[in-house]
């Protein structure tokens, strides 16, 4: 059986005696995540330190692979899969050879099957968990609350995500910047993808609007890891005076697929505020075709990757069953989605929000309208 996200994060609890996970966060291929990381296991091993490759993609980059050639590489494992023969990071192999420091480049990687784990951050948690400090590296397209936005900015769609709760774990989060401008001069030259590919990526991807909106998302995340290491400090801190009571956001949902542009909103909300995150399903009896339990499970198991508080209710009205819980659970912001915009739908729906506002203690409410699924 597969562990649960509060499993892992219990085996790999960073303050019991595991390793250090330190972030290389990026906003686009290019901007010298990878190099970065080198750049510092390489002087980690200058000074002594016992330093390995998991594994490094290098994308063909000449003075990414001069880097790696400076330290030792654990070889990857072999895996047969539908007659191809592919290569992983060996878990096993690295936790017997226990070196100090290992590099795990691209965090986000979904290994092959028959591999130990399923995702390649789930091999960092257990090198982790055996004491073993980690430099990895991601882009921040990649991070689950964070994977609408980039969809919908972009038009792209992102296959490998990282759960947020995964980021509960790391401990040092180094932001590897480059300013759009200069990202695209690197792409002209042929430095990041072959100078066939250039045109294409220009023109998709790497547009100067996408740069833009991904290089602030990016920055957020490190200013909001910066903060929540502030207010993990003063919570230790004796001297700091009292913590203020903390935003509870719930995020009301249903099977509807647009539920988890709503889910990426609340979590964005939560994690700016360093609040707290509910996610509230209200079960009316209408959802009972398989269709919509298979896009109700998709929506729950979204909430939890971005680590929300799940909570199923069965009630004939969703105004009342969601009132009652704001109450219960202290909320101090509601999100509602708006996917009817005409006829009866409309109605029902702004008497439903009337109804909550009528029954609910004092809340701050979000009325967010859905993307399209």
């Amino acid at each position: 059986m597969p562990k649960t996200p509060e499993q892992w994060l219990e085996e790999a609890d960073p303050t019991k005696k595991g390793g250090v996970f330190k972030l290389f966060l990026g906003y686009a291929p290019g901007v010298g995540k990878t190099f970065s990381m080198l750049s510092e296991a390489i002087r980690r091993h200058t000074r002594g330190e016992d330093v390995v490759i998991g594994v490094i993609e290098t994308h063909g980059r000449k003075a990414t692979a001069e880097l790696a050639g400076q330290l030792e590489t654990v070889p990857r494992k072999k895996l047969e899969y539908k007659g191809t023969v592919f290569e992983e990071m060996d878990v096993d192999a690295i936790l017997a050879r226990k070196p100090s420091v290992a590099l795990v480049d691209e965090l986000a990687h979904t290994n092959v099957e028959g591999s130990k784990h399923g995702k390649r951050y789930q091999d960092v948690l257990e090198l982790l968990d055996a004491g073993i400090d980690v430099l990895s590296t991601m882009n921040i397209q990649h991070l689950d609350s964070v994977t609408p936005t980039v969809q919908s900015l972009t038009g792209i769609t992102v296959r490998e995500t990282v759960p947020d709760w995964v980021l509960k774990r790391v401990n040092e989060v180094v932001m590897s910047d480059l300013t759009p401008e200069a990202l695209q001069s690197r792409m002209r030259r042929g430095d990041i993808y072959p100078l066939d590919r250039v045109g294409r990526a220009l023109g998709n991807f790497f547009r100067p609007g996408n740069l833009i909106a991904l290089r602030e998302l990016a920055l957020r995340q490190v200013a909001q890891a910066v903060d929540q290491s502030l207010e993990s400090y003063r919570e230790k801190d004796e001297a700091s005076g009292t913590v203020a009571v903390r935003e509870r956001i719930a995020v009301c949902i249903s099977s509807n697929p647009a539920a988890q542009y709503l889910i990426a909103r609340g979590a964005r909300m939560a994690q700016a505020m360093g609040g707290e995150l509910h996610v509230v399903y209200v079960d009316l009896g209408q959802d009972n075709n398989e269709a919509n339990q298979k896009t109700l499970a998709a929506n729950i198991q979204f909430a939890e990757n971005v680590g929300a508080h799940v909570t199923k209710l069965k009630a004939s009205s969703v105004a009342h069953a969601v009132a009652d819980f704001v109450r219960e659970k202290h909320v101090t912001q509601v999100v509602f989605g708006r996917s009817a915009t005409g006829g009866w739908r409309k109605y029902l729906y702004l008497t439903a929000i009337n109804k909550f506002l009528r029954d609910a203690p004092a809340v701050d409410v979000h009325i967010v309208t859905q993307e399209p699924s």
